[in-house]
């Protein structure tokens, strides 16, 4: 088999019984044995678990036909989820090894669907950081080039599939976690809308996602569907889709509007290949169909931004699930500190002007626009160690590479807005460069058809990083 396939085909192979479960773990396994020493996309690992898990799915295959939709096809997932028997440090020193008791509602629905758990990704230190660094676990790599970030926090999960070491890795996304490691390791990262999958606590102001990064858009979407499984218990439920995500693949989107954006919503410097990216992109819509115009949206005003970035997440750490907070990130100890200064009526203030601020933003969405293509980032991704060193060293002071990075994707966590970067450019230096479509309300249906369209005239899951070639 090779271990860039879909996952989509993995599983009709399996169900057609040309590949077995234990063949594609094995494989997996294989990999991750070889590579992983090089980039670091793993923080734990159960091969006997899997391999037993594989077994019985093979043995399901010829026992029954009535065979759950991804059945047999592995998925890590990242050390920010918990799942029952196993630890969830969070990337931390502060989180202790001890196995956990239940697991999170998108993990239930991803074993639901007949997937097997491949093991636990790394994260930055409670996910609050734009790269895979800490000191825990040491630094993810990027299989493109090993000198630099695959972006955070779902970096492992980004590099796991970007080498082959994963069909595809759950992740998520509280500021540009999924779409931002998607665009430095060139791979798809579909960020759903507020409420679309369920979880049981939607952290930092509501501005938290699950989901899973991708080679292929008709593996986002089948993804999505398996995740997005109601749960009558959640306090969020987006609105049910017309069909299901995966049927949206292919399907034809009708003459958009599609406004560019090429200056950064925080107002700081856009990279010259990003901008390059976006515009690239933007061509490719045109020669689709789309009518693609400059554009500059309203963003969020400076104290919405700086009343998220300091009150809110800084508010949130108390509520993260340390054992031993002493020992967390001296910047995120920092932060921690800093939330003492702040009396909770400033955080019911910030929350209040987010909230009334996004019905202006979300509303030029279907009025001046249909969709909005963006950079994904506004800087390419940053050599490894460099993000969390210069945080660690001044915690305090604007750090212009850290907001480079999220200036694009933030804006959809804090609107609930979906969004997807698609790997359509390439530095340079090799380097994968993303650009971001962001649509309307709840209306992934139409990220995954421009996405699809897009994959077909791009052939993007044919780039694959060379020393990682089966």
């Amino acid at each position: 088999m090779d271990p860039f396939d879909s996952m989509t085909d993995l599983a009709s192979a399996v169900r057609h019984r040309d590949l077995s479960p234990v063949e594609i773990v094995d494989t997996y396994l294989a990999r991750i044995d070889r590579y992983d020493p090089m980039v670091n996309a793993f923080t734990w690992r159960d091969d006997d678990a899997v391999r037993v898990a594989a077994k019985q799915a093979e043995r399901a295959v010829g026992s029954t036909e009535d065979l759950p939709p991804l059945h047999g096809v592995p998925i890590p997932i990242k050390d920010l989820t918990e799942v029952a028997g196993q630890p969830a440090t969070y990337g931390s020193f502060g989180a202790t090894d001890t196995p956990r008791d239940h697991s999170a509602p998108v993990v239930t629905r991803l074993l639901d669907a007949g997937m097997l758990l491949l093991g636990r990704t790394n994260a930055p230190d409670m996910g609050l950081l734009s790269t895979t660094d800490n000191h825990r676990y040491g630094s993810t790599r990027n299989p493109w080039d090993l000198g630099y970030s695959p972006g955070g926090s779902s970096g492992g999960a980004a590099a796991a599939v970007a080498a082959g070491l994963a069909p595809v890795a759950h992740a998520n996304d509280g500021g540009g976690s999924i779409r931002m490691p998607s665009s430095c390791c060139g791979l798809v990262g579909l960020k759903p809308s507020r409420g679309r999958v369920p979880q049981e606590v939607m952290a930092w102001e509501h501005a938290t996602v699950e989901g899973a990064i991708t080679r292929y858009v008709r593996d986002a979407a089948t993804l999505l569907d398996v995740m997005s499984v109601p749960d009558r218990l959640s306090m969020y439920r987006a609105p049910a889709p017309e069909r299901p995500f995966a049927e949206e693949v292919g399907r034809p989107t009708g003459r958009l509007r599609i406004g560019l954006a090429l200056d950064a919503p925080t107002g700081v410097p856009v990279d010259a290949e990003c901008v390059a990216g976006a515009e690239h992109t933007a061509r490719l819509l045109e020669s689709l169909g789309h009518l693609v115009e400059p554009v500059s949206p309203r963003f969020f005003s400076a104290e919405a931004i700086s009343g998220y970035a300091e009150t809110i997440l800084d508010a949130a750490l108390w509520a993260a699930p340390y054992d031993a907070p002493e020992l967390a990130e001296p910047h995120l100890r920092h932060r921690m500190a800093r939330a003492t200064t702040r009396h909770s009526g400033l955080y019911a203030r910030a929350a209040v002007l987010l909230q009334q601020e996004s019905r202006t933003v979300v509303a030029q969405w279907g009025q001046d626009f249909d969709v909005l293509l963006t950079p994904t980032m506004a800087c390419p991704p940053p050599p490894v160690d460099t993000v969390l060193d210069e945080a660690n060293a001044r915690p305090g002071d604007f750090r212009l590479r850290e907001i480079q990075m999220i200036s694009f994707t933030s804006v959809c966590n804090i609107t609930g807005l979906p969004a997807i970067t698609l790997p359509t450019h390439t530095s340079p230096g090799g380097l994968p460069i993303g650009s971001q479509l962001i649509a309307g309300p709840w209306d992934e249906a139409i990220l995954i058809r421009l996405a699809s369209a897009l994959e077909e005239i791009d052939g993007w899951p044919l780039r694959r990083p060379g020393r990682f070639q089966p």
